[in-house]
């Protein structure tokens, strides 16, 4: 699939009313096909079982927040909840109170490969509370990493993660950037940051229900208010700008930093998954910074046993079959590369029968139905936006 490749770290599947006795809540839904969120911070305590609410925390005159790198991201209010007056914010980071290794094991919750993975340098977290003084909270992680590309593939680890995006029930989020939610988590991404969002309640008589309706208004309504304070982001990844957005399923796109598809030395790539009126398909993006690079990109494809060049196709172009492991189907693709960029149009595996019965290929698209997709791309003016405007892993080529 089109996402890291990392060892499981799922949580067992619970109903909700006892993960959430246990965790406060984190949603447990297919739909959040990567791994499970970081936990929430420690409860914010509240009222007693009885579930009968205190005074409000949202009228206390609390000091601004002592972290001036991310103050001015955060708003003091959104939605109805506000900074809990009783706990500042946490940063982890090299030469900040507490080091990366500490965000590990307090955090990340068995999953620090996988950042450190996509270059996380710096963690802040803190909690905003429930205005009406009910025991509910979210927890926010503003997560930054070394690059644009880095936080992008976290945000699609989190959001898509090997799942199907027809199945998943997240919703995008406009966040002023890209954003998702769920029942009771969002994620915004923008450039170098990651905004990573879960709610939280002590109320010991909340139904699910409520907690789906509580949980993803709260998560909007801070997110929304994060992601419009979230430092401007140059440029969209350029290999993203390249995605085309007919016939793109809502938050069906992956991105990986390095080896995509599961082809060693091919780099950094943002995948697309598609569905036209009968089929469904996958489109690859390969932005470099000049054509040289996309040059050495496009000659690991060819160079894939089986590939078939394709002559008088833009400036070289090939048919490759992926498979990116033993267990999964073969897909064919057809690969042009135009200057910097490089487009690919492959085969959903997701539609592949699953008994493997259908010998025909019928659920594929026709390779006469991926060569007009490749020509229409080839076609279309600005289909290699300059990978300097963004400089990023897919930039680099590594």
């Amino acid at each position: 699939m089109n996402t890291p490749r990392e060892p499981s770290s799922r949580l067992p599947v619970l109903s909700l009313l006892f993960f959430t006795a246990l965790f406060g809540c984190k949603d447990e839904s297919s739909s959040m096909r990567g791994d499970n969120p970081p936990p929430p911070l420690p409860s914010a305590g509240g009222p007693s079982a009885s579930g009968s609410a205190k005074a409000s925390p949202c009228g206390v005159d609390n000091t601004p927040l002592k972290d001036a790198v991310s103050a001015a991201i955060f708003p003091r209010s959104a939605g109805g909840y506000c900074l809990d007056p009783n706990a500042d914010a946490t940063i982890y980071g090299d030469k900040e109170q507490h080091s990366m290794d500490e965000v590990c094991t307090k955090q990340f919750d068995g999953e620090c490969e996988i950042y450190k993975k996509f270059g996380v340098r710096r963690v802040v977290t803190l909690r905003y509370v429930d205005g009406s003084g009910v025991q509910n909270s979210v927890a926010v992680l503003l997560d930054k990493f070394a690059d644009a590309g880095g936080a992008y593939a976290m945000f699609t680890t989190r959001v898509v993660a090997g799942g199907d995006p027809l199945e998943t029930t997240v919703k995008p989020l406009a966040a002023g950037a890209v954003g998702a939610v769920g029942s009771t988590n969002a994620y915004v991404w923008r450039g170098e940051y990651l905004v990573e969002l879960s709610f939280a309640s002590d109320d010991p008589t909340m139904t699910p229900e409520v907690m789906t309706k509580l949980g993803s208004a709260a998560c909007s309504a801070i997110g929304t208010a994060i992601g419009d304070k979230l430092p401007p982001a140059p440029a969209a990844l350029p290999d993203l700008q390249a995605l085309p957005k007919a016939e793109e399923i809502p938050l069906g796109v992956s991105y990986e930093t390095k080896d995509a598809l599961g082809v060693t030395g091919l780099g950094a790539a943002a995948i697309g998954y598609y569905k036209g009126a009968t089929k469904r398909y996958r489109v690859v993006s390969i932005v470099r910074e000049d054509a040289d690079h996309a040059r050495d990109a496009m000659k690991v494809l060819k160079t894939r046993p089986g590939s078939l060049p394709i002559k008088d196709l833009s400036d070289e172009a090939a048919a490759v079959t992926i498979q990116e492991a033993p267990d999964r189907p073969k897909a064919d693709y057809i690969f042009a590369r135009k200057g910097n960029a490089i487009y690919g149009i492959g085969d959903e595996e997701l539609s592949a029968p699953k008994d493997g019965a259908d010998k025909s290929g019928t659920w594929k698209l026709t390779r006469d139905e991926k060569m007009g997709k490749v020509l229409a791309w080839l076609q279309a003016p600005a289909t290699a936006p300059s990978a300097s405007a963004a400089p990023s892993a897919s930039a680099k080529g590594k």
